[in-house]
């Protein structure tokens, strides 16, 4: 149950109350709203719909403060403006660009009408990446307005990949001292997988940091935030994430999600396919096809519930895990295959 804080925030952000003192500001106080999606974590978020017989719109409560608002609204702001189809920020009667009530942050953008993307749909996914293409290309040069929060990643894939290596290792050892069933499961798949996390390391060790280009990302690019429209053009809804980073870590990111869903399940065909139509519009080099390899090849989710589990051991649902770990065992050979297979085309498009 929310304690009493909780339970005030969670009121404020009713319907009733959402109208009352959001909707003045932008002069839609006659509108008719209506709750899309609501967030009660951490990272507290909601997201209403709001018809009149003019209009329909988005009003949206953020969960992170002005400065990180204003990095987002300069995000979105430049790729409008580069003909990149994103919602833009509609300003209040004051001319200001969000409300905040409560001290709580709430911006409004038109309502994106379309079908989610579908993976399934090639046409959907080449779209989409050279959509993103274009997104690197047109935003290497940005810059955030005054006042903003400079958001930025740069990760070391090395350092991330050789510690979850690691984690990896110390989890063989938890599973040789516990003996239980998870444990069993674990030993059981850990040849494939330390396989395919020793390519991954190996290949991020040769990886010159210093040839990645970097430009403004998305870091959230999958289906649910690409819209098509009756036009077939498509819109990137949610920048929450958005940060400057390497680009080849939006794309590695895309095409996992894309590889970790059973329709597409590693196609490296269908990888190739996405690869290709990026480069027309955005060429990658060595250097970062390796960081795809790395990406893709790291067997995520066999490490993570491995290391979440004995982590939790004294107190985590046992059952769910082997559940959990079991399905993520499932596909690890064609995982295998398919990174031998990328490695492969990497070696002969570089050669």
């Amino acid at each position: 149950m929310p304690n009493m804080a909780e339970a005030y925030s969670i009121n404020l952000l009713s319907e009733e109350n959402v109208k009352k003192f959001v909707l003045p500001s932008f002069g839609l106080e006659n509108s008719n709203i209506t709750s899309i999606k609501f967030k009660d974590t951490d990272k507290q978020r909601a997201v209403y719909k709001i018809e009149n017989e003019t209009e329909c719109l988005c009003l949206k409560k953020v969960y992170f403060q002005k400065e990180d608002l204003l990095f987002i609204y300069s995000a979105m702001e430049w790729f409008s403006r580069n003909n990149i189809n994103v919602p833009k920020i509609l300003p209040t009667l004051k001319r200001e660009r969000f409300v905040n009530y409560e001290g709580m942050l709430f911006i409004l953008t038109p309502w994106v009408t379309g079908v989610k993307c579908d993976y399934d749909t090639t046409d959907h996914l080449l779209s989409s990446s050279s959509n993103l293409a274009k997104m690197h290309l047109v935003s290497s040069k940005f810059r955030p307005i005054s006042g903003s929060k400079i958001r930025t990643s740069f990760d070391d894939i090395y350092i991330s990949s050789k510690k979850h290596f690691e984690q990896l290792l110390t989890c063989s050892n938890m599973a040789f001292k516990h003996k239980d069933n998870f444990s069993k499961l674990f030993l059981e798949n850990f040849q494939d997988n330390l396989v395919l996390s020793q390519l991954s390391l190996e290949v991020a060790a040769t990886i010159n940091v210093n040839n990645l280009n970097s430009s403004l990302c998305h870091m959230d690019y999958v289906n649910k935030n690409l819209i098509i429209d009756d036009k077939n053009n498509i819109w990137v809804i949610d920048f929450d994430k958005c940060s400057l980073d390497y680009s080849v870590h939006d794309v590695s990111y895309f095409l996992r999600r894309l590889m970790k869903r059973e329709g597409t399940l590693w196609n490296l065909e269908l990888v190739k396919e996405c690869l290709n139509v990026y480069d027309a519009i955005r060429p990658q080099n060595i250097d970062e096809y390796k960081y795809i390899l790395v990406y893709l090849t790291f067997p995520q989710k066999y490490w993570k519930i491995s290391r979440d589990y004995y982590n939790n051991i004294k107190k985590c649902n046992k059952a769910a895990f082997y559940t959990l770990l079991s399905k993520a065992c499932e596909k690890s050979n064609e995982q295998l295959t398919f990174a031998n297979g990328l490695k492969q085309y990497i070696d002969e498009k570089f050669k």
